[in-house]
Formats: C-alpha cells, structure tokens, sequence
C-alpha cells in the first residue's frame, strides 16, 4: 500500500512523492506531539533513557576495561619484557643462576621473525643501610642496549645514567618508594650490601634519578644500576646474565614468537652446561593475566545487564503505544492493512526511539571516556589496582559493534510483544477509547 502526498513547496508548486506508508506513519506517531499528557509520554521517555544509559554504561565498561587492561599489561611487559630466557634450573628467585649470553646468541634472537628487541640483565639481591634505616632490595643490571622507553615515561626526577657491561658507573635509579621509606634525594650517597657465603660485600651507589611505576612487585624492590657492577657482585664471566629479555613486535602474536625462540634454545647448553628456558610474560606473571582475564567476566555481566534493561524498558514503552493507539490499529485494518504491516508500523516507530537513545547514549558515554582520558579525574589506589586513575582506552571497531549489536537486540527483543496488534479485532477497537 502506498500513499500519494502533495507537499507545498515554499512557491507554492505541488509535487508528488511516493512514500512506503508504514514508515510514513511510524514518523508521523513519532513526530506527533499529541497525547503528552498520556499514559504513553513517560513510558516513551523511560524507554528512550533507558536504551540511553544502558549504551553510555556499555561504552564506558568496554572502554575501562580494555584501558585498564592494555595499561597494566603494558606496565607488565615494560617492567620486563614479552618473552625471558633464563637458566632451566634456576628457582622462582632473585639469586639467579647465570646463562651465557654470547654475541652469536644475541643475534640469532634478534634474527627471529617477530622479534624486535633483544637485552640482558643480571640481578643480585642485597640490603640498603642508612643512618636510621634499612631495606631489603634487588640490584638489576642492564647495560647500553636496554630499552629506556618505558622507564622515560615514569622517571619523576633526575636522569638516566649511560649503564655499560665494560665499567661501573656507581650510579642508580631507584624507585619513589623506596626513596619516601629511607629519605632519600637525588645525589644522595646509599651503601648497599650483599651476602656471599660467609662473606658480605658493599657497594656505594649515587642516586641519579628516581622512578615511579606504581606497579608496587617492582617499585618496592628493584634499583638498577649497570650490569659490569651486578655481574662482578655476583663473580660471574662477562658473557655470563641472569636472564635475556626479548621485546616482540606484535603481542598478539607472543605465542608464536615463543615457540620460534624455544625452537633455537630451549633445551640446548651453553659453554658452561647451563640449559636455556623460555617463558612469556604470562606464564611468568600467572597471576596478574588471571585477574585480567577474570574482567573480561564482568564485561559480558554488564553488557548483559544493561542489554536486557534497555530491551525491557522498551517492550513496555512498547505495549503501551499499542494499548493506547488501539482505535488507530482498528482503523488500519478497516481500511484493509493486515497484521504484519502494522506491526512494521510500530517496530519502525521503536526504531526511531531507540536511535534517540542510542544517539544520547553515545554523548554521555563518548564524553565520559573523552573527559576521563584528558584529566583523569577519577582515580584510584595505585597500591591495589597498579595504577593511579581510571585507564579509558577508545576502540572504534568496539564502539561500532556495541552500536550495531544493541539496536539489534533491541529491534528483535520487540517483535514478540509486536504479536499483540494480530488479537486486536478492528469491530471492537474502532470503539476503543
């Protein structure tokens, strides 16, 4: 069925169109102001917000989670690296047991596809004595091929030295907890200690630059100081380290970057007998990927949650405009529209409503994330979620499918309640009032 509109034009020439009468009537039950002091003007409105924030709260949830955990997995990573080679018999400890980390070795890695950087490091637990103090603590070599980018970012004051495996700088960094619990300031003096055997070795070390991370496993323990200091500490050769970092290209392909590594050491000896082990940040850090992965849970709860709200908020905003548009119903199947076309008529009229709320929705929820990301106004306790405020991150493709899935699941939530125009008899209704 079509309806022929005449449409005056601003000179007053006439033209004709062709338009789908469904959707014609739909806009004009839309557009209607009529009726605002019934029944169906709150049910429309309930409904309209109800889609509204069910979308702003599904955008904010989708946009702190994958923030949250992209910015402590990447604290993760930044602390170590995607990928360590360690000693196969070494323990779950700061005394570590060396492996060779020859020339030859490093490049091979550095060859392997999907592979993008490639460092040593070499630890040595220890003490730190003041006047008034002191503090257990685990001294970390790196020398000048260490990657710098993610310790840049969360360096509050002073530098970072040249560290080198040739010589010693006698210089640190140490970590901003660290420096609150013993008082220390840049260019401070520290005496550190370290026991072997019966022995007990010192070391004074310059504070050159203060760090903080607020990842609290690696801010309570760690200074780093160059990697000739930590390996004579420990009386290890020069090619000998505790572990290999490597730095992958893509972290969604860690897994296949790891078996390429484990493919060329895994298992094999170095000239000292030690056998090389290769895990991934993940496997090494089981715990903290767990938390994360049990957000991924309370994502899909709150996706479903508010899902289900803003589709029965709808149903019933639904039911009433058809309760209430009963004569109309009547006088559309009078004039000989059948069941299924009325039905389109108040399935696009909802489509309409939800596209307002959707469009609502999207401003609050877009603004939060927009607001949040550029002053960090709320925040959080750093010692407890390893992070100082809320982390929003903004994925288009999430953003699109959250559009998409919700008008969705919307639109077909109603077409069951939409069954109710077929028991309305055009007799009696015409009589409704």
């Amino acid at each position: 069925m079509t309806l022929l509109l005449k449409l005056i034009t601003h000179n007053s020439q006439l033209i004709t169109l062709k338009v789908d009468w469904k959707l014609f009537v739909a806009r004009r039950i839309y557009r209607s102001h009529e009726g605002e002091k019934e029944v169906s003007r709150p049910a429309v409105l309930i409904a309209t917000w109800g889609i509204a924030i069910g979308l702003a709260v599904m955008i904010v949830a989708v946009a702190v989670v994958v923030g949250f955990k992209h910015e402590v997995r990447d604290k993760v990573v930044g602390i170590g690296s995607d990928v360590t080679i360690t000693n196969f018999d070494a323990q779950k400890s700061y005394e570590t047991i060396p492996v060779e980390a020859s020339d030859s070795l490093m490049g091979v890695l550095q060859g392997l596809e999907g592979v993008k950087h490639v460092q040593r490091y070499s630890t040595k637990p220890g003490m730190i004595m003041t006047d008034d103090n002191f503090l257990g603590m685990v001294l970390k070599g790196v020398s000048q091929e260490y990657d710098w980018t993610f310790l840049k970012k969360h360096l509050q004051e002073g530098e970072i030295p040249m560290f080198s495996d040739t010589a010693s700088t006698n210089r640190t960094l140490v970590s901003r907890t660290i420096a609150n619990k013993l008082h220390l300031a840049l260019g401070d003096k520290l005496y550190t200690y370290y026991i072997e055997g019966d022995n007990v070795r010192a070391r004074r070390l310059e504070v050159a630059g203060i760090y903080q991370t607020n990842f609290s496993m690696y801010d309570d323990l760690f200074l780093l100081a160059d990697l000739y200091t930590v390996n004579r500490l420990n009386a290890w050769q020069k090619d000998q380290v505790s572990g290999i970092e490597v730095e992958v290209t893509d972290y969604a392909r860690l897994e296949e970057v790891k078996e390429r590594i484990r493919i060329e050491v895994d298992m094999l000896k170095d000239r000292y007998g030690s056998t090389y082990y290769t895990q991934t940040v993940e496997e090494s850090n089981p715990q903290i990927f767990a938390w994360l992965g049990l957000l991924d849970m309370n994502v899909w709860v709150i996706l479903i949650l508010m899902t289900g709200v803003a589709g029965f908020t709808m149903i019933s905003g639904l039911l009433i405009i058809i309760l209430e548009r009963t004569n109309m119903i009547g006088v559309l199947k009078a004039l000989g529209a059948d069941n299924l076309s009325i039905r389109k008529v108040f399935l696009s009229f909802s489509v309409f409503l939800i596209g307002k709320g959707m469009l609502w929705g999207n401003v609050i929820g877009l603004v939060f994330v927009g607001v949040q990301s550029a002053f960090r106004l709320f925040k959080l306790d750093p010692a407890t979620y390893y992070v100082d405020s809320v982390p929003v991150e903004f994925n288009v493709w999430w953003w699109v499918l959250l559009n998409v899935c919700t008008l969705l699941v919307s639109v077909l939530m109603l077409v069951g309640p939409s069954y109710l125009i077929t028991r309305i008899h055009p007799a009696k209704s015409i009589r409704f009032e």
